[in-house]
C-alpha cells in the first residue's frame, strides 16, 4: 500500500479518497444551493443545515468501499466519475441518519444537534407560531427526503459512461430498498416483537443485515465493481467479503451504542438503551440474564421517562449478561470469514486487496 512512514493514519485517506469525496459533495452542494436560492431565500437555513450535515463530519466509509470495489475490479485511479458516484452513497447515508435521528428522538449527531433539533431551535429563536417540535420533525422528514432524491441525482450525473451507470443502478436501487425496509423492521420490533420468544434473535439478525450490514459494505463494494465492469465472480466474492464484514461493523456499533465513549461516538453514553434499540446485543442479553433482570431490561429499554441513572443500571445488566462477550466472539468469527473471502477474491488490482484489508480492520476495531 505505502511504506510504514508514509501510510495514512486512516485507510480511507489512501489515494485521498476522503478528500476527493468531500470535494465532490461540496461541488454538488454548491450547485444545489444555487438552485434552492433561486426558489426562495427562505431555504437558506435548509441549505446551511444540509451542507453542515454532509461536510462537517462522517467517516466516508461507504464511499471508500465503493471506490476500492471499483479499483479492485480494474477501475482507474484518476477517473473523477467514481468519486462522484461514491459520494452519492454519502447522500444516502445522510438521508438515513436524518430520518433515524428523528425516529429515535436523538438530540445529537456527531456531537452537534440532530437536524430535527436544529430546526426546533430555529423555530424557537425566530419566535414563530405553532408547535416547534412538529416543525422540527417536519423539516427533518422533508430534508431527509431531499437527500434521498439527491443521491439518485448525483449517481446518475457522476460523469461515468451511461452504460456503466445503468449496469450498477439495479444494485444501487436494491441497496436503497434494503436499508429502508431494514429501518422499518427496526421500528417494528419494539412495538410488535416479543423479546422473549425464539424468533427475537433471528429478527434482530435480519434488521442487522438489511438496515446496516448490506448497505455499509457489501452493496457499496458491488456498486463500485459493477461500475468498473467486474466479472460475476468478483461481484460474488465482494458479497462473501462484504456481508460478514458489514455484520461485524454493525455489531461493533451496537457495542459502542451501549458502552461507547461519547467523545468517540458523538452520542450520549448508553444512547441505544435510551432509544430502545432491540439490537442483537440486547437480544443476547435478554437470554443471558435471570428472568427478573431480563424482564426489567425489556420493560425499561427505551422508556420515555428513562433517567440517566437508569441507563447506567441497564448498561450494567447488559454487561453482566455475557452478551458483550458473545458479540465480541461473533465479530472475530465474522472477520475470519470476511478476510478468507478477501484473500480468495479475484481482484484485478492487488493494491485494492491491501487497502480493503486495512478498511476492514478500521471498520471493526474501534475504541469504546
Amino acid at each position: 500500500m505505502t511504506t510504514s512512514s508514509s501510510r495514512p493514519a486512516n485507510p480511507i485517506d489512501v489515494e485521498a479518497v476522503r478528500t476527493r469525496v468531500n470535494g465532490a459533495l461540496g461541488e454538488f452542494m454548491d450547485g444545489q444551493a444555487v438552485l434552492l436560492g433561486k426558489i426562495s431565500p427562505q431555504l437558506g437555513p435548509a441549505v446551511d443545515a444540509l451542507r453542515d450535515f454532509l461536510l462537517d463530519g462522517g467517516k466516508r466509509l461507504r464511499p471508500a468501499f465503493c471506490y476500492w470495489g471499483w479499483r479492485g475490479a480494474g477501475g482507474g485511479a484518476a477517473d473523477p466519475g467514481i468519486e462522484h458516484a461514491a459520494a452519492a452513497l454519502e447522500l444516502l447515508q445522510a438521508s438515513a441518519l436524518v430520518h433515524d435521528d428523528l425516529m429515535d428522538r436523538s438530540d445529537t449527531r456527531r456531537g452537534v444537534p440532530s437536524v430535527h433539533r436544529r430546526f426546533e431551535a430555529l423555530h424557537r429563536a425566530s419566535g414563530w407560531r405553532g408547535d416547534r417540535e412538529q416543525f422540527g420533525a417536519s423539516a427533518a422528514v422533508l430534508l431527509g427526503d431531499l437527500l434521498l432524491i439527491w443521491c439518485d441525482e448525483l449517481f446518475l450525473r457522476s460523469g461515468l459512461p451511461a452504460e456503466a451507470v445503468l449496469r450498477a443502478k439495479p444494485a444501487f436501487d436494491l441497496m436503497r430498498t434494503e436499508v429502508m425496509v431494514g429501518q422499518y423492521l427496526d421500528v417494528l420490533e419494539p412495538v410488535a416483537g416479543d423479546s422473549t420468544d425464539e424468533g427475537a434473535l433471528d429478527r434482530a439478525q435480519t434488521v442487522l443485515h438489511y438496515k446496516s450490514a448490506k448497505y455499509t459494505i457489501e452493496r457499496p463494494l458491488q456498486v463500485g465493481a459493477l461500475l468498473a465492469g467486474a466479472s460475476p465472480e468478483l461481484v460474488a466474492a465482494y458479497s462473501a467479503f462484504g456481508l460478514p464484514l458489514g455484520e461485524a461493523f454493525q455489531l461493533r456499533d451496537d457495542l459502542l451504542g451501549v458502552f461507547g465513549d461519547p467523545a468517540v461516538t458523538g452520542k450520549p453514553a448508553g444512547d441505544d438503551l435510551r432509544e430502545g434499540k432491540r439490537t442483537l446485543l440486547v437480544a443476547h442479553a435478554m437470554r443471558g440474564l435471570p428472568a427478573a433482570d431480563a424482564r426489567h431490561l425489556d420493560e425499561r429499554l427505551g422508556a420515555p421517562d428513562l433517567a440517566p441513572e437508569e441507563v447506567v443500571v441497564l448498561r450494567d445488566l447488559v454487561g453482566r449478561s455475557g452478551a458483550p462477550e458473545r458479540v465480541e466472539s461473533r465479530i472475530e468469527e465474522l472477520m475470519r470469514q470476511a478476510l478468507a473471502a478477501l484473500e480468495a477474491a479475484p481482484l484485478v488490482d492487488p493494491r485494492a486487496r491491501e487497502v480493503l484489508l486495512a478498511l476492514a480492520e478500521a471498520a471493526t476495531v474501534r475504541r469504546y
